[in-house]
C-alpha cells in the first residue's frame, strides 16, 4: 500500500516538474523573443542570446535526465535489497525445515523460531507463496503433533515442502525462466519430480 502511494506521489512529482518546464520554456522563449527583436539594433546581442537560449535548453534537459536516471538506479537498487532480504527470509525457513526434518523432532525452540519467520514471510513473499506456505504449515501442524514424525509424516511434508519449494522460486526466479523459455508447468513437474524421486 505505501509503495503504491510513494508511486502516485512520484507521478504527481512528475506531472509538477512537467508543466513547470513547459512554463519555464514557453516563458523564457516568450521572453527571449521579445529580447531578439529589441536586440536587432546592436551588433552580436542577438547571437549572445542565442546561446544563453541554447545554455539553458542544455541544463534544463540535462537536470531532467539526471533526475530520471537518479530515479531509475533507487528503484534498482531498492529492488535488489528487496530481493536479498526475500532470499535471506526463504534461506532461513528452508535451513530450519532441514533442522528439524533431519531430526525427526521438533523442539520449543524450533516452533518459535518458525512461528517468527511465518512473520517474516508474512513480509516479503508473494501472495501465492503465502496460499502455499499456509496450506504447507496445515501439512506440517498434522506431522508434528506428536513432537515427532514418521516415515509418512516425513514424505508428506517434503511433499508439501516441494510444492511451497515451487512457488519460492516463482517469486524469485519466475521472471528470468519465463524469459529463458521455461513454462511455469514445466518447472512445477521437474520440482516435484525430483522431490518425489527422493521419497522413495
Amino acid at each position: 500500500m505505501r509503495r503504491l502511494e510513494k508511486m502516485t506521489r512520484l507521478r504527481r512529482q512528475d506531472a509538477l516538474y512537467l508543466l513547470l518546464s513547459v512554463m519555464l520554456v514557453a516563458g523564457g522563449y516568450l521572453w527571449l523573443r521579445a529580447a531578439y527583436r529589441v536586440a536587432e539594433e546592436w551588433p552580436f546581442t542577438q547571437e549572445v542570446l542565442l546561446v544563453i537560449l541554447g545554455i539553458v535548453a542544455t541544463v534544463l534537459i540535462t537536470a531532467l535526465l539526471l533526475n530520471k536516471q537518479t530515479e531509475v538506479e533507487l528503484e534498482k537498487e531498492w529492488s535488489l535489497k528487496f530481493t536479498e532480504l526475500k532470499v535471506d527470509i526463504y534461506n532461513s525457513l528452508l535451513t530450519l525445515l532441514e533442522e528439524v526434518l533431519a531430526s525427526r523432532r521438533i523442539s520449543d525452540a524450533e516452533r518459535l523460531r518458525l512461528q517468527f519467520i511465518t512473520h517474516r514471510l508474512a513480509l516479503v513473499a508473494a501472495p501465492n507463496v503465502l496460499e502455499e506456505y499456509q496450506r504447507f504449515l496445515e501439512v506440517f501442524d498434522r506431522a508434528s503433533s506428536d513432537d515427532a514424525y514418521s516415515a509418512q509424516e516425513v514424505r508428506e511434508v517434503q511433499e508439501a515442502l516441494a510444492r511451497l519449494t515451487t512457488e519460492i522460486r516463482k517469486d524469485l526466479l519466475g521472471e528470468s525462466d519465463a524469459a529463458a523459455g521455461y513454462s511455469e508447468e514445466r518447472v512445477d513437474a521437474q520440482i516435484m519430480a525430483n522431490a518425489r524421486k527422493h521419497l522413495r
